[in-house]
């Protein structure tokens, strides 16, 4: 695919965090009543979120998740453990305010916003939703690319243009979540098209496959990867958006829009798990400065988001075991930021406390 005009500017658009505020966060940092370093973690996040942010910015911050949702043609493969209604279900209980993600947003006090990038379903007028429907599910990538030019260009739309109302609506922490049958599947073939690992080495038992179901979603990956392998890799050069384009889906490629267009408008990124580490690590593959606004929020049990995470160079915040998505993991994330923001910006430095400081 050739970039549209909008991503070609999205793209160019995007400048790494400030280093001089990261430099002046890192100073304040040892200055604060506390031995040097002993935050361990917190302090390189809230140098990062100041460097994002090029202030000091105060919390609470302001936080919506995104959940992207999209049906994938390869269920028909026999990938999934749940069947491929389920994706429109979901849709119906996050409107509803049941699901795991619509209790830590509340918890949280995190906006929620629903996206139907290409669920196979009419949800005609229902209220709360997003209405950003591609195509009623990308196509089966056993035997045809996911998405047409046209489609990937749209469902990467989708994404930038969301990311720039969130801009405009003063946001400064965005999560990025999906719901999608099948599309383990599509974050497999993703993740072994950019990192190069075999099949077997990035794809998990997603919802709960027992071990001959597993072994047939490997050998299906497998044979996805040799469908497309000459139009993604040419010469060894891998290219990033006939990856998303053949092996990918619309609510990833929505999200990847979505990442590249918070990177461009300087607002931080809070990636969950697989599924939307693969959306990640497409952006990154395109254009790396992006990792300057990633955090993320935690390492799932999916063995490929590991691989991810390391192409990414990546360190999770949490590590709970988790293998949920909804965009669980980042929200659970965004408070331990906002605490390592506050604690920066409300100690006490040693010369306004009147404490002395180490002497070795």
């Amino acid at each position: 695919m050739k970039q549209t005009a909008l991503l070609a500017e999205t793209i160019a658009a995007i400048a790494p965090p400030s280093s001089v505020w990261h430099a002046r966060a890192r100073a304040r940092l040892d200055t604060l009543t506390k031995p040097l370093g002993s935050l361990g973690r917190l302090e390189d996040i809230a140098a990062q979120i100041v460097a994002i942010h090029r202030e000091c910015a105060t919390t609470p911050l302001r936080k919506a998740v995104y959940v992207f949702a999209a049906d994938h043609g390869i269920t028909a493969e026999g990938v999934s453990a749940y069947p491929a209604e389920v994706t429109q279900q979901m849709v119906m209980n996050f409107l509803a305010g049941g699901a795991a993600i619509n209790v830590l947003a509340r918890l949280h006090h995190v906006e929620m916003n629903i996206v139907d990038a290409g669920v196979n379903a009419d949800f005609a007028d229902v209220p709360g939703l997003l209405h950003r429907k591609v195509r009623r599910g990308s196509r089966n990538m056993l035997h045809e690319a996911a998405m047409s030019d046209d489609e990937l260009a749209q469902a990467l739309s989708v994404g930038t243009t969301l990311a720039s109302a969130a801009k405009e609506a003063g946001l400064q922490l965005l999560a990025v979540g999906e719901m999608g049958i099948g599309n383990t599947t599509a974050a497999s073939a993703i993740t072994a098209m950019l990192t190069g690992k075999p099949a077997t080495e990035v794809t998990g038992k997603g919802t709960g496959l027992d071990d001959s179901a597993h072994a047939n979603k490997c050998r299906v990956i497998s044979a996805v990867i040799d469908e497309h392998r000459k139009i993604c890799n040419k010469n060894g050069t891998i290219y990033p958006l006939e990856v998303l384009r053949c092996v990918g889906g619309l609510e990833i490629a929505a999200m990847t829009g979505m990442i590249l267009g918070a990177a461009m408008h300087g607002i931080a990124i809070v990636i969950d798990g697989f599924i939307s580490s693969a959306a990640a690590a497409v952006a990154f593959a395109i254009e790396p400065k992006i990792a300057g606004y990633l955090f993320a929020g935690h390492q799932s049990q999916e063995p490929g988001h590991r691989v991810l995470l390391e192409f990414m160079r990546l360190r999770p915040i949490l590590s709970l075991d988790m293998r949920l998505g909804e965009g669980t993991g980042a929200v659970l994330a965004m408070p331990v930021i906002e605490s390592a923001l506050a604690l920066y910006n409300e100690m006490a430095t040693f010369t306004s406390a009147g404490i002395s400081e180490a002497g070795l």
